[in-house]
């Protein structure tokens, strides 16, 4: 075997640990259709036992190493597939780039780093709802996350296990190409959006994802609408971000005047709101001059254009309605 097809058998060998009986369950229903289906073509007698810890291919494994002698330690006892498995799980988790040492002053066993700090890019993990068909429980065991298409199985456990602590299983990935968007005329490709890839993890410990807003009651969904909007002011960020966006766009048109409104039914309602006020006004200044009529006082004013007065009569003019 190339040294090349050695480095990707061991990384291969690293996407599991040890796996409690609902991991393992989990594990086994979210195999893919086509290892399910390469594993009903092999005869019975290359299958595990059924009460065998060993998945058929770590079986495959035991059984091919078995067989080259590669199993056999200096003492001379073959280990068991029980033992094996444990082995090969020790190794799967092992923490990279720690060594154990024993201390010279205390005799105890110490960790060194080995290696030097790296920082990692600014990479986003976004974690979705796992997929359950209907009429089926949601599996806790599982968690779905959308991750760029750069980062690799081994990136995903490494980032759980460093920043969140979380043990991972086995991690299964496929990738999701958004078709390209061309020109008008369909000519040539001007680029592509939203490609990603997905990540299935395994977990060791289950997590619950929240209930969504579509399955509660309507006192828990006005509970949790009011928590998200105290909170992060959802509502207010949407408004903004669509007057906003309205504003850029409609801002070089001649009859345009931003409102503050975009819906139909709340440019009506401010339209109507200022009728109301316009209509209070005019309400208002009649019955000022109502008053000032029924006083006698001089409501208008008419000073008239600039001239030489007459002699017989004053330019000013007042006039009471």
């Amino acid at each position: 075997m190339s040294p090349v097809m050695q480095t990707v058998a061991r990384v291969v060998r690293r996407l599991y640990s040890a796996l409690p009986p609902h991991a393992a369950t989990a594990r086994d229903a979210s195999t893919p259709l086509a290892v399910r289906a390469r594993r009903l073509k092999k005869p019975p007698h290359l299958l595990p036992p059924p009460d065998s810890p060993l998945t058929p291919t770590e079986h495959a494994t035991y059984m091919r190493q078995l067989a080259k002698g590669h199993l056999r330690p200096k003492d001379g006892h073959t280990p068991t597939p029980s033992e094996w498995l444990d082995a090969l799980n020790a190794r799967r988790t092992r923490l990279r780039g720690v060594t154990l040492a024993t201390s010279k002053h205390t005799g105890q066993p110490v960790t060194h780093v080995v290696g030097q700090k790296i920082y990692l890019p600014n990479t986003t993990f976004r974690m979705v709802r796992n997929y359950a068909p209907q009429g089926k429980p949601y599996n806790p065991y599982e968690a779905t996350f959308r991750i760029p298409p750069s980062v690799t199985k081994t990136d995903v456990r490494s980032y759980l296990w460093a920043v969140y602590g979380v043990k991972t299983t086995y991690i299964r990935t496929a990738n999701y190409i958004s078709p390209l968007r061309r020109t008008q005329l369909g000519m040539r490709p001007v680029g592509s959006h939203r490609t990603y890839k997905r990540a299935v993890v395994g977990l060791v410990d289950p997590f619950y994802y929240p209930q969504d807003m579509e399955d509660m009651d309507k006192r828990e969904r006005e509970k949790r609408e009011k928590w998200l909007e105290e909170r992060f002011a959802l509502k207010l960020v949407t408004r903004m971000k669509r007057h906003e966006l309205i504003r850029m766009s409609q801002a070089g048109s001649k009859t345009w005047r931003f409102t503050g409104h975009v819906r139909r039914d709340k440019i009506l309602q401010s339209i109507a709101r200022r009728r109301a006020l316009d209509a209070r006004d005019l309400k208002q200044v009649e019955t000022e001059l109502a008053e000032r009529r029924a006083a006698g006082h001089a409501i208008l004013r008419d000073k008239g254009p600039k001239s030489k007065p007459n002699k017989g009569r004053s330019s000013k003019k007042v006039l009471t309605i």
